[in-house]
């Protein structure tokens, strides 16, 4: 098995991070022998991705809690800055809560019996805008239940304060108007104060939550004997004399053996979105957290106590096994019925292996970041590589297809079919601000409407696209030299919340038009993709 990038070094430690993806605004708990894992999707769909793991290090997804983002209209289109941001997730009265804030709608709450669903539909616990990072607690000594959440400036003119309130143990009513539980402007040097996550412990109330903002930032915790304070504050961990920046928002959790305790957390890390860590945690002398090699983040360490488990890291190639997507998958905004259904929509269901996507017509055709049903992962590691095979199935002149790198900026390779109507390869490309997208290299024939495409990623974002043409379905994909490169190095640009991804899409511009096909107005064909591969 050839991961991109391997968390478990095989003799009993790891290495940082152990979720080197943008699996951002981690929460992590541990049911029985079980860990899992949830975090931030935005305006993806599916959303609220759910990982399982039995020792902290390997990794598996193993589903989604969010089938399509509420208000549905409200994300019909791509939507990095909105959605679902930093959710707590929490086992309760034998069943699995997941809260989070949405800054424009307010504060949600779902839950479930099995981590796997089926789940709740949403419910707006919390109306409200800059309503943000929202986590429950059951306190099990009287029974009362709680709620703490912070704020987004951009959308409340508040920030670096949290505020608590009690609630209703069921999850679905706030019993106050809510209070400040930590001002951060009453602390010296703190900043952007934001994430926080409630525990009970040895009869305190903590609240750990990040401060200083996301690329620089520390992680911060906040103790106190009664939940609506007042707190006292610590530090915990911050970068120090390491090279891991801005190292906080994350969880505490209890490890499978006695008196072990970790912390993951993200790094910021530009193009490939905020990846995640695990740091050793021991409770000082003094009662206070004391995360990493005291208070600094490790790179490599022990592993947690645990049965020995296979290497593993959340699933990145994909066939297409009877036509359907893995779980890595999303789309850029909601489809139009939900991600799993067998409504055409933007697939087309068939038999066999391979994903064939609609050729769907748009007025914003030329510019990937405004398109839906582009469909999504995150980029599995610092160095990778990425195949796929295409074939364009549409008659229609000015449908495309290709396989994308896709951020503020973007450029993807791929075929088009030409006013001529003949199938050409062609690479594009569009800069940060720019409205529509540009040649990145001359296009070159497809005689046989086959290719396959590839796209090399090394340090820094640095993405070397290359294609090798294929003359007909039975063609081999040849030796490494059969791909030529095209276009000049394109780099990868995060979104504003969000790290860059790799797409597959099918598209046509608004302006042609043909009669309705068998697959529905407004689609002009389609493109089939098959055998996903990423390798190191």
């Amino acid at each position: 098995m050839s991961l991109p990038w391997r968390a478990d070094l095989g003799d009993g430690t790891y290495r940082n991070p152990v979720l080197n993806a943008d699996w951002s605004d981690p929460d992590v708990i541990r049911v029985g022998d079980d860990y899992y894992l949830t975090a931030s999707s935005f305006g993806r769909a599916p959303g609220l991705p759910l990982l399982h793991s039995r020792d902290l290090v390997n990794w598996s997804l193993v589903g989604h809690a969010l089938d399509r983002l509420v208000p549905a209209a409200e994300f019909a289109e791509p939507r990095q800055d909105g959605g679902v941001w930093a959710p707590s997730l929490r086992h309760h009265a034998g069943r699995f809560w997941i809260f989070w804030g949405d800054p424009d709608h307010g504060i949600q709450q779902i839950n479930a019996e099995r981590i796997t669903g089926p789940w709740s539909e949403p419910f707006l616990l919390k109306a409200g805008k800059g309503l943000i990072d929202a986590c429950p607690l059951w306190d099990e000594r009287t029974g009362e239940a709680y709620l703490v959440h912070a704020w987004a400036k951009s959308r409340s003119g508040v920030k670096n304060r949290l505020t608590g309130h009690r609630m209703s143990p069921d999850g679905r009513r706030l019993l106050d108007d809510g209070t400040t539980v930590v001002d951060g402007d009453a602390l010296p040097g703190w900043f952007t104060l934001e994430g926080p996550k409630l525990y009970l412990r040895d009869g305190w109330y903590w609240i750990f939550a990040p401060a200083g903002g996301v690329p620089t930032g520390w992680q911060g915790a906040f103790r106190s004997r009664e939940f609506f304070g007042p707190y006292e504050e610590r530090i915990v961990l911050a970068q120090g004399r390491t090279e891991i920046n801005g190292p906080h928002q994350g969880a505490w959790v209890p490890g499978n053996a006695p008196g072990e305790d970790w912390f993951l957390h993200f790094q910021d890390r530009g193009a490939y979105g905020r990846v995640v860590h695990l740091q050793p945690l021991r409770w000082g002398d003094d009662g206070w957290p004391v995360i990493g090699a005291d208070g600094e983040p490790v790179r490599v360490h022990r592993k947690p106590v645990a049965p020995r488990r296979p290497v593993q890291a959340p699933a990145t190639d994909d066939v297409f096994p009877g036509g359907r997507f893995g779980l890595q998958w999303q789309w850029a905004a909601n489809p139009p019925s939900g991600w799993a259904s067998s409504d055409p929509g933007w697939t087309v269901p068939h038999p066999g292996d391979g994903l064939r996507l609609t050729c769907r017509r748009t007025e914003t055709a030329h510019d990937l970041r405004r398109l839906p049903h582009v469909l999504v992962q995150r980029l599995p590691a610092e160095s990778f590589r990425v195949t796929v095979s295409l074939a364009l199935e549409s008659e229609e002149p000015g449908a495309r297809a290709g396989l994308a790198v896709l951020g503020d900026a973007f450029s993807w390779i791929g075929l088009e079919r030409g006013t001529d109507g003949g199938v050409h390869l062609v690479h594009r490309f569009a800069e940060t601000g720019a409205t529509h997208e540009r040649d990145a290299a001359r296009p070159l024939s497809a005689p046989g409407a086959r290719a396959v495409l590839r796209v090399e990623v090394s340090a820094g974002g640095r993405c070397r696209f290359s294609a090798a043409v294929r003359s007909s379905q039975d063609s081999p994909e040849g030796s490494p030299d059969a791909f030529h490169a095209s276009g000049p190095v394109f780099t990868a640009t995060a979104w504003r919340w969000v790290g860059a991804l790799l797409g597959l899409f099918a598209t046509a511009p608004e302006s042609a038009r043909i009669p309705a096909t068998t697959v529905g107005e407004g689609f002009a064909g389609t493109a089939a993709f098959d055998d996903f591969r990423i390798t190191a």
